[in-house]
């Protein structure tokens, strides 16, 4: 249930893991506006909308640790209609970030049984932000491999407890602070393992009959339509295999198994990325940062909200701008730091977020062709990144110079999105 892939990848430059670490760690198991169940279920959501088992199945485990209700692994039909009510802003966000009003958010903070706090929904914006930008890092990196054939890999609950992460990356910087409630939850996640193989054993029996009559209708399906192949390039993979439907199971060696039907978790799949459409004549669709910017307006707007998480995502952002990157900038021909903002400002580009002092010439003078197609796949839609693009593009730079791109694509886009969500919410609070 650790993010061992993850922080082995971000290992290779140990303080912004220090840095994202307590922040994973303060976004989902801290004092804060949302319950701890409903934090990761909010993390499903968004890592659904990006088909990304790994982070789904760590958070499905999280889920029912923190004592959610299993009922609600079976999909968004089963939830209380106030978390279903983020799904379009979930959406939203992790495709198309521009298209967020203030309509949105009056329509999620309007009085009734199942109105949102401001607190409360800024809480969940960051959440999804952080989890829509951490998929694009795990495809970006390859750390889906490590799910297995299929995505389907084995967790082990005994790793529940390890709430922050830190003991996957023995050696950082985190503090021992941290440290210490990590190996205390550990050992309180020991005594509660009875009763999660319980929980887990009676959503197998509860979705076996229904997965038996899938199956039949899938056989009947597959010979009526023998000989015909159904491609998924280009479009939203819809899920086939055998194991859709079931949410994950005890096997018989007593671990948890992280086999889920994804697409249960999210509504309109096909919605997805489209270019941003940059019209000329009309201004008012790209995004001015000298109007709206993450320093002068949404640090604060977060912080005042959500006590304490402006300053760790804001050291955040200033810890990948400042991560060392002198070998792969001369390799490019170019200050290291002219690199890094040709990068961040693409990426930016790309969801209509403008700087009036760059020259976006420069984008294609810095950034070849297979590096821009690269970038663009794995910040845009990520789930249809695979390692052999990895391993293929950029060949004359270091593994650690691929994961400190990665880093700079999870964080520009991660701004990105809280910069349309944070713009909104002052709109409506105006």
């Amino acid at each position: 249930g650790r993010l061992e892939a993850v922080t082995q990848q971000m290992g290779y430059h140990p303080q912004y893991l220090d840095s994202f670490l307590k922040t994973q760690h303060y976004l989902m198991h801290m004092d804060g506006p949302l319950p701890f169940d409903c934090r990761h279920y909010i993390a499903i959501m968004a890592a659904a909308r990006h088909q990304c088992r790994y982070l789904v199945n760590l958070h499905v485990l999280q889920f029912l640790r923190a004592g959610g209700d299993p009922q609600w692994l079976r999909g968004l039909e089963f939830i209380p209609p106030k978390l279903r009510n983020l799904n379009e802003i979930n959406k939203i966000l992790a495709h198309r970030p521009w298209l967020i009003t203030k309509e949105h958010i009056e329509k999620l903070l309007k009085i009734s049984e199942w109105s949102w706090s401001l607190a409360e929904l800024v809480h969940a914006v960051v959440l999804l932000a952080h989890c829509h930008a951490l998929a694009s890092f795990v495809f970006g990196c390859g750390c889906e491999q490590d799910e297995g054939l299929g995505g389907r890999g084995s967790l082990k609950p005994l790793s529940l407890g390890n709430q922050c992460f830190c003991e996957a990356t023995a050696g950082n910087s985190c503090s021992q602070e941290l440290l210490r409630i990590n190996r205390k939850r550990s050992l309180d996640s020991c005594m509660e393992l009875d009763s999660l193989r319980e929980r887990m054993q009676r959503i197998h029996v509860e979705t076996e009959g229904r997965e038996e009559m899938r199956l039949l209708q899938q056989d009947r399906e597959e010979g009526e339509g023998q000989g015909a192949e159904v491609g998924v390039q280009g479009g939203t993979e819809h899920c086939s295999d055998p194991s859709a439907g079931l949410s994950p199971l005890v096997d018989t060696d007593g671990e948890v198994t992280g086999a889920t039907n994804l697409a249960c978790y999210m509504q309109d799949p096909d919605f997805g990325y489209q270019d941003f459409a940059r019209r000329d004549e009309d201004q008012t669709q790209v995004f001015r940062v000298q109007d709206y910017s993450w320093e002068d307006h949404g640090f604060s707007l977060v912080n005042r909200l959500y006590s304490d998480i402006g300053h760790l995502l804001d050291e955040k952002f200033r810890m990948v701008d400042g991560l060392q990157s002198s070998a792969m900038a001369k390799r490019q021909g170019c200050e290291p730091s002219v690199f890094k903002r040709g990068i961040w400002n693409y990426i930016h580009c790309m969801f209509g977020i403008r700087y009036d002092d760059y020259d976006y010439a420069e984008v294609n003078q810095l950034l070849e062709r297979m590096l821009k197609v690269y970038i663009k796949t794995v910040t845009c839609y990520p789930e249809k990144t695979n390692s052999e693009m990895f391993d293929r593009f950029w060949k004359q730079f270091k593994h650690s110079e691929k994961v400190h791109v990665n880093l700079l694509i999870l964080e520009a886009r991660m701004q990105a999105e809280l910069l349309y969500a944070l713009q909104a919410i002052t709109q409506y609070m105006i």
